[in-house]
């Protein structure tokens, strides 16, 4: 839960006293008239009268303006990260932290985008001296993206309604809404490592006994690892290095050129897109793969400008807020992909592609190259299906596993269809 706490300015004398009602300048109006009256017929008790009527709605004015430096408001978020479609709880709370007089009847008016809702207003009872009220509301969204929050307008008024005094308050959030995931079948595309289950191998340091560095021995080593022959040589105990873990690796692309995708909004292929790089990454994170996702942008999660993520839940937050706020490029063709940096080593390529023009395939087999296995997921219905076929031969050609992306077809199901064995028919 993320909390964010304001005080509005008070704002000078003058903009107070626009703050006054039709009551308020009604009143403010006789009083005036009164004394004006009472000063030209001499009448002490209409100048009474005159002087009561025009100094309530002035006394009204300065004690909320002198008052409401005194309300002090936060808003918390709980989660501030929801998948699409789920709801996420905002929670206002109001405080007095003045320790003299109460407040008067509090409005709030929070700001939130349309796709959000509508505006949430709430109407507070007078706030004691260093009481508080709190108020919480809803937020969904079945698009994911960032969506800020505030700020927070709060209306201030008196008991006899002279006044309407407004502030805002400067404390904004942002909750943010993550692409939908699905659950992949647990298998691996092109058998890398053995199965998605064991992504993490260890390979022994050295090759034999002979070609062993040892190091020394340190307290809690285990003693069956004592390297006899470093030890006689070296007169203290020597051990033998730990093997050195191995993480599979992968490299997630997805396509968000403009020209590549029809239609938008919830639904849309480029949103279907989206949720299946996202489940993609989400899957092979939790069984321990090293994930990187990159865009016919250039961009690179994480990449050499990126500041490293704390293990595996940092790069998958990192990544998958990247995620929430991906959209369409103006980008033709992926020669950008030219400047994302090359993996440490063999991996495995998983490509969530649009349409590809036929003949505009050679930054993708560039790109291939790098990996020791690549699977392309093609969005179909995006072009006639002549076309389609000869995008999908010019992949399959350049070393591309195809599997074409159907509308309404879950990806665990084409998951499973590209870590199965080619068949005749695949090709």
């Amino acid at each position: 839960m993320t909390r964010n706490r304001g005080n509005g300015g008070r704002g000078s004398l003058r903009t107070a006293f626009s703050g006054l009602t039709t009551r308020g300048r009604s009143f403010l109006a006789a009083g005036l008239a009164a004394t004006a009256c009472a000063h030209l017929l001499g009448q002490s008790e209409l100048l009474r009268v005159g002087a009561l009527l025009a100094v309530l709605p002035v006394l009204s004015v300065l004690v909320l303006h002198l008052g409401r430096s005194r309300v002090a408001a936060s808003r918390g978020l709980t989660p501030e990260r929801v998948v699409a479609g789920e709801e996420s709880r905002v929670h206002l709370r109001v405080e007095n932290t003045g320790r003299g007089a109460r407040t008067g009847v509090l409005l709030l008016e929070d700001r939130v985008p349309h796709v959000l809702g509508p505006r949430p207003r709430f109407v507070l009872d007078r706030v004691e001296p260093g009481g508080h009220r709190e108020v919480s509301y809803r937020v969904r969204s079945d698009l994911r993206g960032e969506y800020p929050l505030g700020p927070l307008q709060l209306r201030l008024t008196d008991p006899f309604g002279m006044v309407e005094l407004n502030r805002s308050f400067s404390a904004r959030d942002v909750m943010t809404v993550l692409p939908p995931t699905e659950t992949l079948p647990d298998v691996v595309p092109g058998g890398t490592g053995g199965g998605a289950g064991t992504p993490v191998r260890t390979t022994a340091a050295f090759a034999g006994d002979d070609d062993v560095i040892p190091r020394g021995y340190r307290h809690g080593d285990d003693l069956r690892r004592v390297h006899w022959r470093a030890t006689a040589r070296h007169g203290t105990l020597m051990v033998r290095r730990e093997e050195q873990p191995h993480r599979e690796r992968c490299t997630v692309l997805l396509d968000t050129r403009d020209s590549a995708w029809e239609g938008s909004g919830p639904g849309s292929p480029f949103e279907t897109a989206v949720g299946d790089a996202a489940s993609v990454v989400a899957h092979l994170l939790e069984r321990g793969w090293s994930v990187r996702l990159i865009t016919d942008t250039g961009l690179e999660l994480p990449g050499p400008g990126t500041r490293p993520a704390e293990g595996t839940a940092g790069t998958g937050a990192l990544i998958m807020d990247a995620l929430a706020r991906v959209d369409h490029s103006e980008h033709p063709d992926f020669a950008e992909l030219a400047g994302v940096s090359a993996p440490p080593g063999d991996g495995l390529l998983i490509a969530v592609l649009g349409a590809v023009r036929v003949g505009h395939h050679h930054d993708l087999e560039r790109l291939r190259t790098r990996h020791s296995f690549a699977v392309a997921f093609v969005a179909a219905g995006q072009r006639e299906e002549m076309v389609e076929r000869r995008q999908h031969r010019e992949l399959r050609e350049a070393g591309w596993t195809v599997v074409p992306r159907q509308p309404g077809t879950p990806l665990a199901e084409d998951w499973s269809r590209a870590a199965a064995p080619p068949t005749a028919t695949d090709g």
